[in-house]
């Protein structure tokens, strides 16, 4: 098993075919993003005092 056999993902690439072993990208669920939560600091909730 190497280069030459269709059933391996080596294989595959070499030939430059897909199959179960190497699906296409679009056939791959993507990941779903996680939405990115904004850090509040300290700093920008207490308002500026002047001294």
């Amino acid at each position: 098993m190497g280069r030459g056999d269709r059933r391996t993902k080596k294989g595959k690439i070499t030939r430059g075919s897909h199959g179960n072993s190497r699906p296409k990208t679009k056939n791959i669920k993507p990941t779903e993003a996680k939405p990115v939560e904004a850090k509040v600091t300290k700093e920008a909730t207490e308002p500026k005092t002047e001294a």
